[in-house]
């Protein structure tokens, strides 16, 4: 299950927007707190900010409302454990410019003298990213009610394709961490990576992975044992399809610390809980997807406390 963080329309607004700068940089105001949900103070700053943000996407909408939704969104995310770092988000933002044709000045330069500015784009970034997170793992793990596959209906699609079962690819994959504790991951998080870009460097398969980190404090090497395509993270995904079999993963940062993937073995199979599991994934469509976020927002919603101040 995935959904974009941005339409094609609003980069394209944003590229326009970046040639010919007609916006006038908004005055400054003093910030109050509008609304309280579930404990957290929402302020006429950041709704500010949405309104703008939404003007320059040329979209219609609350700006209140998406950001007392954004707010319920983010807490759960935090309910949830999921965390996505400083880096992550920098490097979105980094790939946003690039698929605009930008330097990240001119895309500060946007975000700044629209009213938007680049650090409430890169949390309503941050957002997206946490909240595909929670939508995966919650269509994973069934919770949504309906859309999910049975064998059944696996056979029975079989059937209506004249038996032909669906392939996908099988891993074997193996993860190293280079661990690294909250408390110290300022101070040690960029020496973790270059250790980790080191090791990643040397990795040429799964057999030789913790002759190498003998002598390496705090790494973790784990075998995941066979995955299926359709089962993959999304945020590992995409590295793991595009990396050869013996090769690793370039080095992502995650809660854990400094971590890579390596890819031991790969092979295409076809079985019937293949057949189930890539019936479903094709069943992930964006509609489904926006479905049961809808559906999730609501629950919170309804259990939400939400004053206005």
């Amino acid at each position: 299950m995935r959904k974009y963080l941005f339409s094609a329309g609003f980069a394209l607004l944003l590229a326009a927007t970046s040639v010919s700068m007609t916006i006038m940089t908004p005055p400054a105001f003093a910030s109050e707190i509008k609304y309280i949900v579930n404990d957290i103070p929402l302020t006429s700053g950041d709704i500010a900010h949405r309104a703008a943000f939404l003007r320059l996407q040329h979209k219609k909408g609350d700006a209140a409302n998406d950001m007392i939704e954004q707010t319920l969104r983010m807490a759960e995310v935090k309910r949830l454990g999921i965390r996505i770092s400083d880096a992550q988000v920098d490097a979105a933002y980094q790939r946003f410019a690039t698929n605009n044709k930008m330097q990240l000045s001119q895309l500060d330069g946007v975000m700044e003298k629209s009213g938007v500015t680049k650090e409430h784009f890169k949390e309503f970034i941050r957002a997206q990213m946490a909240w595909n997170q929670a939508l995966s793992a919650r269509y994973r793990s069934g919770d949504e009610g309906s859309g999910a596959t049975s064998e059944q209906d696996a056979v029975k699609r079989m059937l209506s394709n004249g038996g032909t079962k669906p392939t996908a690819m099988e891993y074997m994959l193996q993860q190293v961490i280079f661990v690294v504790p909250q408390a110290e991951r300022n101070a040690t998080l960029a020496k973790r990576k270059r250790e980790a870009d080191a090791m990643r460097a040397r990795f040429n398969g799964c057999n030789t992975t913790r002759e190498f980190a003998k002598g390496l404090v705090d790494v973790t090497v784990r075998d995941l044992g066979r995955v299926l395509a359709p089962q993959l993270p999304t945020d590992w995904a995409d590295q793991v399809k595009a990396t050869k079999v013996g090769a690793a993963t370039p080095v992502r940062e995650t809660e854990r610390g400094i971590e890579f993937i390596g890819i031991c073995s790969s092979r295409e199979v076809s079985d019937d809980k293949v057949a189930q599991m890539v019936f479903q994934s094709q069943d992930s469509t964006d509609k489904a997807a926006d479905d049961l976020s809808k559906k999730y927002l609501d629950e919170l919603k309804a259990k939400a406390r939400i004053v206005k101040r």
